[in-house]
């Protein structure tokens, strides 16, 4: 069982920046590839960004490539979202999830662990 809890989420501009944070507990957080996800309102959620266990591989959505940088500390057992040129298209709840298999998946359904969300809302 892995728990997981998201913070930084805020209000800003458009153009901002905003960086989120995922502090994991239980079992060992390297173990895991980890993943960005976000929900807006009556929409889907949709895959952010995703990290290998080793922090070697990531993959982005087209939507943010370019903005949106994931990374990992697996001794401090914290996963992050540096998230730069923010825009009203990024307004969603965001959520960290923790995936126990070896490769990195853009699919929610693989991951098996989740937090609670945090609220990032972009005004123009």
């Amino acid at each position: 069982q892995v728990q997981l809890l998201e913070s930084g989420g805020g209000l800003v501009q458009a153009g901002d920046s905003l960086r989120l944070s995922c502090a994991a507990s239980g079992r060992t957080f390297n173990n895991y590839v980890m993943g960005w996800f976000r929900q807006a309102p009556g929409k889907e959620r949709e895959f952010v960004a995703a990290i290998s266990w080793c922090g070697g591989r990531t993959a982005y959505a087209d939507s943010v490539k370019g903005r949106f940088t994931i990374s990992r500390d697996n001794a401090k057992n914290t996963l992050s979202l540096q998230m730069n040129s923010l825009k009203p298209e990024d307004t969603a709840v965001y959520y960290c999830a923790a995936d126990r298999r070896s490769i990195i998946s853009i699919q929610s359904r693989y991951y098996d662990y989740w937090g609670q969300g945090t609220q990032v809302t972009v005004s123009s």
